[in-house]
């Protein structure tokens, strides 16, 4: 099999006979990033803090929005990131006429009248690794309900039958946050499937003049991006992972900012408990990371605005006054007391 083949190859569902897999330590993952940063940026330029939370995501076996404008690199970012894991990549393209099956797949007839006629299930995008919806607000919501058992279960269910998914699956939608016109917007519910919110921004002056100077000697500078972390070495990582320490009192801290959200007048939607969940295990592989196996209470608030920012509503009336799901968390995280405590003194 060659590198290509590699790279476009879903990894095998879950559950298929593999044994227990080693834990990988700090270490071993704040290499393992220092390697995915610098395999990457030889096709993205300046996207460390998106691509950081895009491995947070992996890593916490959850989901990401990218709410951004086009033309930033969404979809780059998206085949980078894969190509450097040896993942299977997939692509929708979310418009009003797209159906379910598009996404889950379909039965086809087989064979003929002569040799006899069956149905064969015919696998759709979904059946990868990392699937990117591109422009989700776009399809219907009837189509974009059909990603929330891929999303939640890891599996899909189509004509009474069940199929896993292949292991892991990270589903990174887009969508534009300025133009609304033709789009559906994604209710609550799926919103809270969805662990991080990121964006890209456009890039400074010098980023953008590298980026123009890449297509001058390459044609697609995608293809020089070499996989540096084997698709059987991200179990390890996020086993990893889920064993990085939270002191009791670090889980009552980032449960109080999830809290918070839920008192506060111009909010009319709070984190949900689901939110906790998300936040504690982001904060996890934040830390992981980073090179540690202890959360600090500086992983919670760096990374609480991109977990929690997009699960948020602001009332009519304080939007209207100016009021933004960013400001009112970044107070809502200002008024929680950091935990005294610091679990560096413990660590080893």
């Amino acid at each position: 099999m060659t590198d290509a083949e590699r790279m476009t190859t879903p990894s095998p569902p879950s559950g298929t006979g593999a044994g227990p897999t080693a834990p990988s330590t700090a270490a071993d993952a704040a290499r393992a990033f220092q390697a995915l940063r610098e395999a990457v940026a030889i096709a993205v330029v300046g996207a460390d803090e998106p691509l950081r939370l895009l491995a947070v995501a992996l890593l916490a076996d959850g989901h990401a929005l990218i709410e951004d404008v086009p033309g930033v690199g969404k979809t780059l970012l998206a085949r980078a990131f894969s190509r450097a894991l040896g993942l299977g990549f997939g692509r929708v393209q979310g418009t009003p006429d797209l159906l379910p099956s598009d996404v889950t797949g379909a039965s086809i007839i087989d064979g003929s009248p002569m040799t006899g006629m069956s149905l064969r299930f015919v696998e759709g995008p979904v059946f990868t690794n990392v699937l990117l919806v591109d422009e989700i607000n776009r399809a219907t919501p009837r189509t974009q309900s059909a990603l929330l058992e891929a999303m939640q279960e890891r599996q899909v269910s189509v004509e009474g039958v069940t199929r896993a998914l292949p292991d892991p699956f990270l589903v990174l939608a887009t969508q534009n946050p300025i133009e609304y016109e033709g789009t559906f917007a994604l209710p609550e519910a799926q919103l809270d499937r969805f662990m991080l919110r990121l964006r890209l921004g456009y890039p400074g002056a010098a980023a953008e003049r590298r980026i123009a100077g890449r297509y001058a000697v390459a044609v697609d500078p995608l293809l020089d991006v070499p996989m540096v972390l084997p698709s059987d070495r991200i179990a390890g990582l996020r086993e990893g992972a889920r064993l990085v320490r939270v002191a009791d009192e670090l889980t009552d801290y980032l449960v109080a900012i999830v809290a918070g959200t839920r008192d506060r007048l111009e909010i009319e939607l709070g984190g949900s408990p689901r939110a906790s969940v998300a936040l504690f295990r982001a904060a996890q592989a934040a830390a992981f990371l980073a090179g540690r196996d202890f959360v600090l209470p500086d992983d919670i608030r760096e990374i609480a605005p991109a977990v929690l920012g997009h699960r948020l509503r602001v009332d009519l009336d304080s939007s209207l006054h100016g009021a933004t799901a960013e400001r009112v968390l970044a107070d809502v995280i200002a008024g929680v007391p950091v935990p005294v405590d610091d679990p560096r003194d413990r660590a080893g």
